[in-house]
């Protein structure tokens, strides 16, 4: 591996071991067998490097999600898109993904608590949000990232994705009490059944019993 590519493996290394504030310059030299030029050199910013190594730790959490019972050997549950089959499958493989993502998930709550102190972090990581949002649809549909519009990311993907959040404040804080695929999927069907209801209620002509 070249410099760029050292640095940024240090760099998750020292997240996970000591997370955003606690890690320096120093710390991610040492651990990469690099310099402190080449941070400047290759990501202009420690702060940068940290964002993107998180990005990329992220990156192989979603991966990790896609696996298991259900599952295709592409990584592709084999439940039909749209489906309530497809919506608890991925829930499942999020919840199982989770005592292996469990330092990552901490460092991203540590950035929502403590984003203030990392201005640069925090706005590098919000524009890699979206790139997020189209992993969860792309994940829940089975439509490729690339072919998914902006208005379904926009909607679809941020209803995911804060699903996605409030799961994990609930399996981080306490795993026995927290809300499992099935229990989420029943959740999602009396939505359904209920939206379902009122429309037809509303569509009967007035005054009929």
């Amino acid at each position: 591996m070249g410099h760029r590519e050292d640095l940024l493996e240090g760099a998750k290394r020292c997240l996970l071991e000591k997370g955003f504030l606690r890690t320096t310059a120093r710390d991610v030299v040492k651990a990469s067998g690099t310099n402190l030029a080449s941070i400047g050199y290759h990501y202009g910013s420690k702060d940068a490097l940290l964002a993107q190594a998180y990005v990329s730790l992220i990156e192989g959490v979603g991966e990790t999600m896609a696996a298991g019972p259900g599952w295709g050997a592409g990584g592709e549950t084999t439940a039909p898109s749209g489906s309530l089959e497809r919506f608890r499958d991925v829930w499942a493989s999020v919840i199982r993904s989770v005592p292996e993502s469990r330092a990552i998930w901490l460092l991203s709550f540590e950035l929502i608590f403590q984003g203030e102190r990392m201005s640069e972090v925090r706005r590098l990581l919000g524009e890699a949000q979206q790139e997020g949002r189209s992993g969860l649809v792309s994940m829940f549909t089975g439509i490729p990232e690339r072919e998914l519009d902006k208005e379904t990311v926009d909607t679809e993907g941020r209803f995911y994705q804060t699903l996605l959040n409030g799961l994990m404040v609930q399996w981080l804080f306490d795993p026995e009490s927290a809300t499992d695929a099935d229990e989420l999927t029943e959740g999602l069907r009396r939505v359904i059944a209920g939206a379902e209801q009122a429309r037809k209620e509303a569509a009967e002509p007035a005054g009929k019993s």
